[in-house]
């Protein structure tokens, strides 16, 4: 294998995947490992899956070249550990509640502008988990990764630091975070994401397959990880991803905040990452058609015509963005008689969340909307591609990966001075 491949690592609830990417940084190998549901708060059980997934493209490739290694964690796990690293407990997970004390604690001190506030505030988490016993230090799930490959356990990114309270404007913990009751000597020291932290421990790296001089290099989020695989870089170029919910993110030149639209920026590459997540998705379409009754029903549409409908799709009560509406009611009636024409409806609904969601960005100050690339399992779907690209005003470009390992592979690549494309 050429010399200065990088791997990337994301780490989810179901599992982690690995990619090896080569100078381009293109994928030349992919492996995946289940994490079972019961561990999916259990660190030890995290390594034990990245472990086998660098087993998994070891398989296929020879590591003996990698120079960086990033990962991307989901945002807003959370881990306490003692001085040796290790886990005092089960990790805090992002999309748990947090106690409403400690939330309300948060929302008495904390600016309207930062992410660090709500219901599973990660920064509320760490209130309860710094009173365990022995802890030094409160990571996230990739700072803890990144830490076990190291042999040390001291730093986080940008990313996943912000909704901790991390300021990414200033870059640093703000001084309101003392008001939360919260230890800020336990907080993580935190740098760029692809900020090179150190070599792989040696033991570890020999049982790993890697070489000698493989480096660690600072994360950053899922999602922010899936934006870098999709090949979107450019102020105006936006990426989708069409899971379970519907997430947006859209290059900018400078941060747009909004708490009141539920918008919040990440600061990555030199650019800035504006975007938002509406409940709305995969989970809203789930509630009436499983997959193979969507891709029939998808079949019979005709994507250049409207539906005629008027649908807000959701799961349930409750929208995040572009409308920050805790009592929001999914509106998807009335239900006409032919189930293709109810699902013409309802993707056209979402397809019309996402370009109010773009739009709502650019009434806030990011730059006008350029291309579009979408990931995950919704963006298989050519009708509704079509219905998307009508409503948008602009044919969608195809992602250059759908993986985020990927995606944290580039970003450890052009730690080196390598960028891929």
């Amino acid at each position: 294998m050429a010399t200065g491949v990088a791997v990337g690592i994301d780490l989810g609830t179901s599992g982690a995947r690995a990619a090896v990417v080569d100078d381009s940084g293109l994928a030349v190998a992919l492996a995946s490992i289940a994490l079972p549901e019961d561990e999916a708060d259990q660190p030890e059980a995290w390594f034990r899956c990245v472990a086998a997934a660098f087993a998994g493209v070891g398989a296929k490739t020879d590591l003996g070249g990698v120079r960086g290694i990033a990962v991307a964690g989901t945002s807003g796990t959370l881990v306490a550990v003692d001085a040796s690293g290790s886990p005092l407990g089960p990790a805090a997970m992002y999309n748990a509640p947090a106690a409403p004390e400690a939330v309300a604690a948060v929302a008495r001190v904390a600016p309207d502008d930062t992410p660090a506030r709500g219901a599973t505030s990660p920064l509320a988490k760490a209130l309860a988990l710094q009173a365990r016993p022995g802890t030094v230090r409160l990571l996230h799930q990739a700072d803890w990764i990144a830490g076990r490959l190291l042999g040390q356990w001291r730093w986080s990114d940008e990313n996943n630091a912000l909704k901790t309270g991390y300021d990414p404007v200033r870059r640093r913990w703000p001084a309101w975070l003392g008001g939360t009751g919260i230890d800020t000597g336990l907080l993580p020291e935190v740098v760029a994401p692809g900020t090179v932290l150190g070599p792989v421990d040696a033991a570890l790296a020999a049982q790993l397959g890697l070489g000698p001089g493989a480096a660690v290099v600072a994360g950053t989020t899922d999602g922010c990880a899936s934006f870098l695989a999709a090949g979107a870089r450019a102020p105006g170029e936006g990426v989708t991803a069409l899971g379970s919910s519907l997430t947006l993110k859209l290059a900018c030149d400078r941060p747009i905040v909004s708490p009141e639209h539920g918008v919040y920026s990440h600061r990555l590459n030199g650019i800035w990452l504006a975007g938002g997540s509406s409940n709305s998705g995969g989970a809203a379409l789930a509630r009436h058609f499983d997959s193979a009754a969507l891709a029939r029903l998808s079949a019979r549409i005709d994507p250049s015509l409207p539906s005629g409908l008027d649908y807000y799709p959701l799961p349930r009560t409750g929208e995040r963005f572009p409308i920050a509406d805790a009592a929001l009611a999914p509106r998807d009636a009335p239900r006409p008689a032919d189930d293709a024409a109810f699902l013409h409806g309802l993707l056209e609904g979402i397809a019309r969340i996402e370009t109010l969601g773009y739009r709502r960005l650019v009434e806030l100050g990011a730059p006008a909307l350029r291309s579009v690339r979408s990931v995950g399992g919704g963006a298989r779907n050519p009708v509704w591609a079509a219905i998307r690209g009508r409503l948008l005003g602009m044919p969608l470009r195809p992602a250059a990966s759908e993986e985020a390992a990927v995606g944290a592979a580039a970003l450890a690549l052009g730690a080196f001075g390598r960028s891929p494309g």
